[in-house]
């Protein structure tokens, strides 16, 4: 069985994730020019995904494994 120690790193990584995708998008966004163009938006798609993909682990965690 996955141990709760395990649930919670994943957890943790995964935020994490979404929020290094959330610093670097809105960086590029400020940085402005060429840079801007071409990564901005695909940082902020990036983000969204990793968002969905955290909550729907964090539901089946929570889901799964509540006591």
């Amino acid at each position: 069985m996955i141990s709760g120690i395990f649930i919670k790193v994943l957890s943790i990584i995964l935020l994490i994730g979404v929020g290094i995708v959330l610093i670097l998008g809105i960086g590029t966004l400020f940085k402005g020019g060429e840079t801007s163009k071409k990564y901005s938006n695909k940082l902020m798609q990036l983000r969204v995904l990793l968002q969905f993909i955290a909550i729907i682990v964090l539901i089946v965690f929570a889901y799964f494994f509540k006591d």
